[in-house]
C-alpha cells in the first residue's frame, strides 16, 4: 500500500500516516527539505540524511531541465544517482517557475512555450514532455503540469485556469500510464487541485482529479499573495473533498504557523523554501521565536541558538560565533543556519506527528503557534 492511515486526530482534522516508496518510508505529517537543483543549498546529503534524518527532498523539473539537462539525469542511471541520494524524491511539475515567468512564457491550450532565464532560448512544455522529463529523473513522486493562477485572480480566469488544469490532467495520466519508470522502482504521481480561492472552482478541480485516481492529491495555487486566513479557509474546504486513503500535499507553504494550521486541516506533505533561504539571510527559527543573528544584541551572546534544539549548530555554537560568521561573510554561517532552520521544521512536523498519535495535538499546537512565529527579537 502506498499510502496508510494511521491515526486521526479527535479535536481536529489532522492525521498521521505513512508513505511507502521503493526509496524509504516517510512519516506524515512531513516537511520536503527543497533541492531545487539537486541540491539543498548549503547542506550536504549526508547531513541531510544521517543528521536531520529526511526521509525525502524536493527537485524541481524546470530547473533540472534546463540545467544539467534530463537527458545527463538519465545518462547518470537518473537523479537519485547522480546526486547521491538514496531516500525519496518528489518533483515538482515546473508549473510555479513557468508562473513566476509570466513576462516571458504564453500559456496555449497544449502547453506553455517560455524562454530560459539563463540564456533566453525557447521551450515548450506539454502534459506529456513533463512527465517524460520526470520519468528520466526517476523521481518517486511526480507532479502534473498545472496552472498556478495569481492572486488577486478575477473569476473567469480561475474558472478557465482550472479548466485547463484539469484537461492537462488528463493528459498527464494518460502519459503516465503508457510510461515505463526507468530504474527499477516505482513512480507516483499525484493530481494539483487549483481554482484560486473561490470554493466553488476547488470542489470542482478535485472531483475532476478524483475521478481520474490519482496517488495522492496536491493544493496548489495558494501561499502567492492571498492572506493567511484565506489560505486557511481554502486548505480546509478543499480537504474535505480529497479521498481520506490518499495523501495530501499543500505546495509551497511556508512559516511555521503555515504549517500547523495546515496541518490542523488535514494537510500530510509540505514543501518551501523558506528555511532555507531564511537562513543564508540570517534569520533563524527557535523555539522561542526567530532570531535574526546578525544583529548587535548577539555580539557578545555566549549562549546556544536554541535550547531546545538537537542539532549539529544548537549542541556545538553559540550566538555570538554564529553573529560574527554571518557578518564576516564565511561560508560555514549558511551551513550552520540552514542545518538549524531544517531541523526546526523537521522536528516541527515530528512532533505534530507524536501529537497526533497521541491525541494532544490540537491543544499542544495552540500553545506554542505564537510564540515559534512572531516572537522575532529585534535589534538594540
Amino acid at each position: 500500500m502506498f499510502f496508510e492511515l494511521e491515526k486521526r486526530d479527535d479535536n481536529s482534522k489532522a492525521r498521521a500516516g505513512l508513505i511507502q516508496t521503493d526509496h524509504g518510508l516517510i512519516e506524515t505529517p512531513i516537511f520536503m527539505p527543497v533541492g531545487t537543483q539537486g541540491t539543498v543549498k548549503a547542506v550536504d546529503q549526508r547531513t541531510l540524511k544521517d543528521d536531520l534524518k529526511a526521509p525525502i527532498i524536493l527537485g524541481n523539473t524546470y530547473h533540472l531541465y534546463l540545467r544539467p539537462g534530463d537527458e545527463i539525469i538519465e545518462e547518470a542511471g537518473g537523479l537519485h544517482n547522480f546526486m547521491s541520494w538514496d531516500n525519496a524524491i518528489l518533483t515538482d511539475s515546473g508549473g510555479f517557475q513557468i508562473y513566476s515567468l509570466s513576462d516571458i512564457r504564453k500559456i496555449k491550450e497544449d502547453g506553455v512555450e517560455f524562454k530560459s532565464h539563463l540564456d533566453g532560448s525557447s521551450h515548450f512544455f506539454t502534459p506529456e514532455k513533463v512527465i517524460d522529463i520526470q520519468r528520466k529523473i526517476g523521481a518517486d513522486i511526480m507532479m502534473p503540469l498545472d496552472e498556478c493562477t495569481p492572486y488577486p485572480c478575477e473569476y473567469d480566469y480561475a474558472k478557465n485556469s482550472k479548466e485547463l488544469t484539469s484537461a492537462w490532467a488528463v493528459l498527464n495520466k494518460e502519459a503516465f500510464e503508457k510510461s515505463e519508470h526507468l530504474y527499477g522502482h516505482m513512480q507516483f504521481l499525484f493530481g494539483i487541485v487549483q481554482g484560486s480561492v473561490y470554493k466553488d472552482l476547488r470542489e470542482s478541480s478535485a472531483k475532476d482529479l478524483i475521478d481520474l485516481d490519482f496517488d495522492g492529491y496536491s493544493i496548489g495555487g495558494l501561499a502567492v499573495g492571498e492572506p493567511a486566513e484565506k489560505m486557511y479557509e481554502i486548505v480546509d474546504f478543499t480537504s474535505d473533498y480529497l479521498p481520506e486513503n490518499k495523501p495530501r500535499y499543500l505546495m509551497g507553504v511556508g512559516r511555521p504557523e503555515n504549517i500547523l494550521e495546515a496541518i490542523e486541516r488535514g494537510v500530510d506533505m509540505f514543501d518551501c523554501v523558506m528555511p532555507t533561504r531564511n537562513a543564508r539571510n540570517a534569520y533563524l527559527f527557535t523555539s522561542a521565536g526567530v532570531v535574526t543573528i546578525k544583529n548587535s544584541i548577539y555580539k557578545k551572546d555566549f549562549s546556544r541558538l536554541d535550547s531546545d534544539c538537537n542539532c549539529y549548530t544548537c549542541q556545538n555554537f553559540i550566538k555570538a560565533y554564529l553573529r560574527h560568521l554571518f557578518n564576516a561573510r564565511e561560508l560555514l554561517a549558511y551551513e550552520l543556519a540552514t542545518i538549524h532552520n531544517l531541523n526546526f521544521y523537521l522536528n516541527l512536523v515530528r512532533e505534530s506527528r507524536k501529537r497526533i498519535i497521541d491525541g494532544s495535538f490540537k491543544d499542544w499546537k495552540n500553545k506554542i503557534i505564537n510564540k515559534i512565529s512572531y516572537n522575532i527579537k529585534m535589534e538594540v
